[in-house]
């Protein structure tokens, strides 16, 4: 007899439908038969099933089963094919009603006892049984928070195989998982970190200021201990509070990653990563033999802080020009090519030099100007140019050190920065650009025009710092950013001198 159960599979952060075929018949040698260019964990679950039906006291006759996955042509992977796979030949085999299958979507891994275990990428298997308007989700109970953030979806947590059979024969009755979307909206939390917590550092906070209200990338270049790392953690405090279906965009991107935290069923807040600089170019874009999410995909909508900016490997680094232009990150392999989102702000920080103490006071440097050349030169200039603000970061002076608190708070920092972040939403609601760090073309064109006397001043500018014309357009960005802050129409020279500012390593090597 023949069963079909439906099922899903992961392409990226998105779910397709896998339909999966079983053909029980009892004439010929008993044989398993498993097409549909199975990777070696599917392959790998007929001995899981086959044990999982016997321990459940689940018995399949004598026959030759053949499972065909269609659609053929696309590799499947993982071990989600557990329970569909069990339950077809349940039903091929007439144990179950097939009829009782119809409309649903199953996924989930089996124990060699029976029972179900958590499986990744669940969220994105809910969205597509939603779009298939599925009867219902039958996956394992630790799943089932995640995937009931899909509103309109009856998701159907069950513990072990026989309790499955038991819903499906309707000898059991397993309620739909309820999830309340506004309780785990307002469980988000006051951060713990606060910007009033830095003494000092007025120019660097100004300059956060920006980088936040305008989605800005950041570079910090300072002696060690003058807060370049304290300033990146407290940057997730400012920036605007998440929108649900960005959330939702996250979640999913930590779903496919096997990073969800079964008591997080859905990020409410943006993520800050912060890698170590031994990392791969595979662990930091994303990669692998069977390519997963990387730090700056798990990064998305949130920040990614590179301390020891220099110390990652020159290949590692290189590899970020794409995400950092395009705000995406593409893993193409012989069999296929995957998208992950990487829309992410960039924050870096640097030593001026390998002993760190070129621009400190209080300490004397003990490098070679060869030495330093080489040390800066781990970054190469288009990177650098893909960074609007690189500022530098002094030691703290022992007044600002002795003040009970900083000048300004993360609560303040994040009210002007929504309110730049809602200038813009309303500038651009008309065009595909979000923020003004996405500016380019005839975008930039029309939304940074600059009268006469401001553009004079600037191209005074780019010919003494002999500035790239990608740095040209980071000036333009930043202004318009510094003209958001102050709710003015027009850029002005002010706003462009102040950007300029926070092009330091273009002054200093002027």
């Amino acid at each position: 007899m023949l069963a079909k159960v439906v099922t899903s599979a992961l392409l990226g952060i998105d779910a397709f439908s896998v339909h999966l075929e079983a053909d029980l018949t009892r004439s010929g040698m008993p044989a398993f038969i498993m097409v549909g260019l199975a990777e070696g964990a599917v392959k790998e679950s007929k001995e899981r099933v086959f044990t999982a039906l016997k321990n459940s006291g689940l018995r399949l006759p004598a026959s030759r089963i053949t499972i065909n996955l269609a659609p053929a042509d696309i590799r499947k992977e993982g071990s989600s094919y557990d329970l569909p796979l069990a339950l077809s030949l349940l039903a091929a085999a007439e144990v179950i009603p097939a009829s009782s299958l119809d409309s649903y979507f199953l996924a989930g891994e089996l124990s060699l006892n029976g029972s179900l275990k958590p499986i990744p990428g669940i969220l994105p298997m809910a969205l597509k049984a939603k779009e298939k308007k599925a009867k219902g989700l039958i996956i394992p109970k630790e799943n089932a928070a995640e995937a009931a953030v899909v509103q309109d979806l009856s998701v159907y947590p069950v513990s072990t195989l026989g309790q499955t059979v038991e819903f499906l024969n309707k000898d059991r009755h397993i309620p739909a998982y309820i999830c309340d979307i506004d309780e785990l909206w307002n469980r988000r939390q006051d951060f713990q970190l606060d910007f009033n917590e830095v003494k000092g550092q007025d120019h660097a906070k100004r300059a956060i200021e920006i980088a936040a209200a305008g989605g800005h990338n950041l570079l910090f270049m300072g002696p060690p201990g003058s807060g370049k790392t304290m300033l990146a953690q407290r940057i997730p405090t400012i920036l605007p509070l998440l929108k649900f279906d960005e959330a939702l965009e996250v979640t999913k991107i930590y779903s496919v990653a096997g990073q969800l935290k079964s008591q997080e069923p859905l990020i409410t807040e943006r993520p800050f990563r912060a890698p170590h600089h031994t990392i791969s170019d595979a662990g930091l874009i994303g990669g692998g033999q069977y390519p997963r999410p990387g730090e700056v995909s798990l990064a998305h909508r949130g920040v990614l802080f590179l301390d020891e900016f220099p110390e990652f490997k020159k290949h590692v680094l290189e590899v970020l020009r794409q995400p950092i232009e395009d705000g995406r990150v593409t893993i193409s392999r012989a069999a296929v090519s995957l998208t992950y989102p990487a829309d992410f702000m960039l924050v870096a920080a640097m030593n001026p030099c390998p002993c760190g103490y070129l621009t400190d006071d209080q300490h004397t440097c003990t490098c070679t100007p060869r030495q330093i050349q080489r040390y800066r030169s781990r970054l190469s200039g288009p990177l650098l140019d893909r960074i609007d603000l690189q500022i530098e970061v002094p030691n703290v002076a022992y007044k600002d050190l002795k003040q009970s608190q900083g000048t300004v708070d993360s609560k303040s920092m994040r009210e002007r920065i929504q309110s730049a972040r809602d200038l813009q939403s309303h500038r651009y609601k008309e065009t595909p650009v979000r923020t003004n760090s996405e500016l380019s073309g005839k975008w930039l064109q029309q939304f940074c025009a600059l009268s006469e006397q401001e553009h004079e001043f600037l191209e005074q500018a780019v010919y003494r710092l002999g500035l790239s014309a990608r740095a040209y357009t980071r000036i333009l960005r930043i202004s318009r950013t510094i003209a958001d802050l102050e709710e003015a129409e027009d850029i002005t020279v002010n706003h462009l001198a102040e950007a300029m500012n926070y092009r330091f390593l273009d002054r200093e090597n002027r």
